[in-house]
């Protein structure tokens, strides 16, 4: 029994071995010399682009600012734009007149993704009642997307008033909100709508055979995927419609950009629009590298899924 028993665990020793050397391969891993010659070329080319961008960046960056700091010009420049303490004074002016611009872009934000998304889900439907409608989208897409927004805001600001109907607001507010809604609903709509027709007819067809009529059809298989893949593009919208909320100031509405228009005209000095400019890179920069970061995504996913 003894000698059995030792055996058994001479037997089980030996198989343990040769089960640790089976998914081992002879212990922990260890980079080949070709391996190790690869990384330290990849580093030493890694350092050298690092130090050549550098350099690059110092003289030309630093040309440019010797340059501008030399030229004749540059002590009035600074001293009409560039007057810190009296942007700092009208700063508090221009924060009120940003909440104007954020709340434009909030009420706007929603509007146009409503408006954008109804249009964009008739222009890609193709049951014969909405004929006359789809020539309607069509038509008021293809108009406010030519035409500029500074001039969709003075003939909605002015129009409107002129027409004098009963019922109908002369809120220059209103009035400049209701213009870059119209406007930026005809650009949201069709990049919607290059998402719906990104989407292989085949996920459509997969769908419709699973039982889903053309609602749940659009609500929960091609919608999900459209609104994923044209995330990038809406959020250069909304970068954009910040920006964009500033031209109301036009009608006289007070924003940060009328508030900056008012403390220079007291003045004569333009470091409110300066400041202004700075206030609104505060929102937009951010906004601006988290799209780089979700395309940026996107491209990656659509990469290791074979898409792209």
């Amino acid at each position: 029994m003894k000698n059995e028993a030792s055996r058994g665990d001479s037997a089980s020793q030996f198989n343990g071995e040769n089960s640790q050397s089976k998914y081992d391969f002879g212990g922990k891993w260890q980079p080949s010399e070709l391996e190790l010659a690869r990384r330290a070329a990849r580093a030493k080319r890694n350092k050298r682009s690092a130090i050549i961008a550098a350099l690059s960046s110092f003289f030309v960056l630093g040309g440019l600012a010797v340059i501008a700091v030399t030229s004749p010009g540059w002590k009035l420049l600074s001293d009409t734009f560039f007057k810190w303490a009296y942007g700092v004074e009208v700063l508090p002016k221009i924060l009120l007149g940003f909440i104007t611009n954020i709340t434009l872009t909030t009420i706007a934000t929603i509007c146009v993704a409503f408006f954008g998304l109804s249009i964009a889900l008739v222009r890609t439907s193709k049951a014969p009642a909405l004929t006359p409608f789809r020539i309607l989208a069509t038509v008021y897409v293809d108009v406010f997307r030519g035409i500029p927004m500074l001039l969709v805001i003075l003939l909605v600001g002015f129009g409107v008033p002129a027409l004098q109907i009963q019922g109908l607001t002369n809120n220059v507010l209103i009035l400049g909100l209701t213009a870059v809604i119209i406007t930026y609903t005809a650009y949201v709509a069709e990049v919607i709508r290059s998402g719906i027709l990104s989407i292989h007819p085949s996920q459509r067809a997969a769908a419709r055979s699973l039982g889903l009529n053309y609602v749940q059809t659009m609500r929960h298989v091609i919608l999900p995927q459209a609104f994923r893949r044209v995330t990038p593009p809406l959020l250069n919208d909304l970068v954009a419609l910040i920006k964009d909320t500033g031209l109301v100031s036009i009608l006289g509405v007070t924003d940060a950009v009328r508030a900056a228009q008012i403390a220079s005209s007291r003045s004569f000095n333009y470091t409110p629009y300066v400041m202004a400019a700075i206030v609104f890179l505060l929102i937009t920069i951010p906004l601006t590298r988290f799209t780089d970061r979700t395309l940026r995504k996107s491209i990656e996913q659509q990469n290791a899924q074979g898409l792209a």
